[in-house]
């Protein structure tokens, strides 16, 4: 589990093709390194990984097809920076919301802007995941725990304003319109939307008689 608080930025040192997926080795800064592990669990852009190797300050990861499909990993490229998150410990504090690492969907970066006090992103969601937008609502991006300041579910739209802290210490600062980036959807959001649903339809089949 993570807490959407990026602990610092890895960056890509090679990326290989494999049979399964991409092998990806990353610089990470040296605090982040402190009893980490083979196996240990670590959020890259959002996506939890395991670690395969470690040589200093070069830790790898193994990142299947079928993680490539629904992030934006396979986009990288060798010198691009990643947000880095360690697990967290029971009894950290959390600054963020409860993550996962398992993300959902990307989404379409439609306005960027870093500089001045109106810095924020905008991205376009798709259809799947548009009932989980609220106006005050978490959203993971790219690791990242976020607020939504405006949120359009019919449209697929939302915006995150972002302060200072958070474009310095994270990866938001090399994308650009038409980029994808990655989102998970907050959990309970997720679950109390889907459980009114079925609420909602069961209520109607049985009125309707069907």
């Amino acid at each position: 589990m993570y807490t959407g608080i990026v602990q610092g930025l890895g960056r890509v040192v090679t990326l290989t093709p494999t049979i399964s997926g991409l092998h990806i080795v990353l610089r990470i800064p040296r605090p982040l390194l402190r009893d980490l592990q083979i196996g240990a669990s670590v959020s890259v852009e959002g996506v939890c990984l395991s670690v395969v190797t470690i040589d200093d300050d070069l830790v790898s990861f193994d990142a299947i097809n079928a993680t490539l499909e629904r992030t934006n990993l396979g986009d990288r490229l060798v010198g691009d920076v990643v947000n880095v998150e360690r697990s967290a410990r029971q009894g950290d504090e959390n600054g963020g919301h409860a993550m996962y690492g398992h993300v959902s969907d990307t989404a379409r970066i439609s306005s960027i802007q870093l500089d001045g006090p109106r810095a924020h992103v905008e991205l376009h969601v798709s259809a799947p995941w548009r009932r989980y937008l609220f106006p005050r609502g978490f959203l993971s991006i790219n690791g990242c725990s976020l607020t939504l300041a405006e949120a359009d579910a019919e449209r697929g739209y939302c915006r995150v304003n972002l302060i200072p802290e958070t474009i310095r210490v994270t990866s938001f600062f090399q994308y650009k319109v038409g980029d994808r980036l990655n989102i998970e959807v907050e959990q309970q959001t997720q679950v109390l939307v889907d459980v009114i649903e079925r609420v909602i339809e069961r209520q109607y089949t049985k009125q309707a008689g069907l």
